[in-house]
């Protein structure tokens, strides 16, 4: 490294330059005497709380011990009927604080990631966890926990990149008494600079035919009842069908027999815009499944009428899918029979221009 430093910041050529409050960053790392003084103020953390007094927000209970069962494929026994328990790997999930969050985070443990990502480790990536159980939960039992910072690891070098683990112990109670311990590992890292691309390709490979769709697998069949007849019949008409209650106004999806807000039996329906926004999404690893070809991205969408659903973004690479991004309505038919609603993602300024078209058989 050349020049001088100071309380401020330098270029110069490749390399940036960064030192303030006696520490220095060079480029893609820390210089040596800066690292050892970062990770001297990161390693002070250790034991500092990281929630205190969190609670769920929901007792234990016997419809999420289903859900999660049925997700997994777990058949056991003591799983269902009146003496159940709930499965020990779902200890984390009574603790999470879903889309709104939880306000039990302490101020330490943000600081220790401001500073982080203050040193240019902005990144992150969940690495693992490891679970230990001590008595079964059981439907009603109230669950808390406190959290603590329990390690974090000197400057690791990984394929993502350069960065600190990060290591959490929770200890989760009901009735006061410990019923396990979960901790959870992250990666804060800065990316690793990616080789540069060539400027000519050597050869471009032929691609495979997409095969005709009465040879592609079959997807699982949606379940049509007579709660929700009309919006299949909808989406075989190329609409998009809200339900809204004509008790009270209210619009609401999935579709339901009657409103959660006032009661009311009676509705009609609404077409949407096909205008929404990401409002968050996963992207789909495992399992694996001949109809699906992971990695994909699955959203969930902001209608611009306010209401929320479930559905594949289209027309992007999955790791390019952001919360917020605009996307717009398309119907995707997947084989002979079936036909569904997705959502590809879209400019700013597309929005205005046109509505929605069949997607024909394009590639997810």
């Amino acid at each position: 490294m050349t020049g001088e430093r100071g309380q401020g910041r330098t270029d110069e050529g490749e390399g940036r330059v960064y030192e303030g409050e006696g520490r220095v960053y060079e480029g893609q790392g820390w210089a040596d005497g800066g690292r050892d003084r970062l990770y001297e103020r990161l390693k002070a953390f250790e034991g500092r709380p990281a929630a205190v007094g969190g609670r769920g927000k929901d007792p234990v209970n016997l419809p999420m011990i289903r859900h999660w069962c049925e997700a997994m494929g777990d058949t056991n026994p003591a799983y269902r009927g009146p003496d159940a328990v709930a499965p020990p790997t779902m200890l984390q999930a009574w603790t999470m604080g879903g889309l709104s969050g939880h306000e039990d985070r302490s101020e330490g443990y943000g600081e220790l990631l401001g500073l982080l990502d203050g040193a240019g480790y902005t990144s992150v990536v969940a690495t693992d966890c490891e679970q230990e159980y001590l008595r079964p939960l059981r439907p009603g039992d109230e669950v808390s926990f406190d959290a603590v910072v329990e390690s974090v690891s000197p400057r690791k070098t990984t394929k993502l990149g350069t960065g600190h683990f990060v290591t959490t112990r929770m200890d989760v109670r009901a009735g006061g008494e410990l019923a396990g311990t979960h901790r959870f590992r992250i990666l804060k890292y800065a990316p690793a600079p990616r080789p540069p691309k060539r400027s000519k390709p050597l050869e471009s490979p032929k691609l495979p035919e997409s095969p005709k769709l009465s040879e592609r697998p079959r997807r699982p069949r949606p379940v049509i009842n007579r709660d929700n007849a009309g919006f299949w019949e909808g989406v075989a008409a190329h609409r998009l069908l809200i339900q809204r209650c004509t008790g009270c106004g209210t619009l609401r999806f999935p579709w339901l027999p009657g409103c959660n807000d006032c009661g009311a039996p009676e509705w009609e329906t609404v077409e949407a815009s096909g205008d929404g926004t990401v409002f968050s999404y996963v992207v789909m690893h495992h399992p694996p499944f001949p109809a699906f070809d992971p990695p994909y991205a699955v959203g969930l969408i902001e209608l611009a009428e306010g209401v929320r659903m479930i559905s594949d973004v289209v027309g992007v690479p999955y790791d390019k899918v952001r919360i917020g991004m605009p996307v717009r309505l398309e119907f995707l038919r997947v084989d002979e029979e079936l036909e569904l609603p997705v959502f590809r993602a879209v400019d700013d300024g597309d929005l205005s221009d046109g509505d929605a078209g069949d997607a024909g058989e394009g590639e997810r």
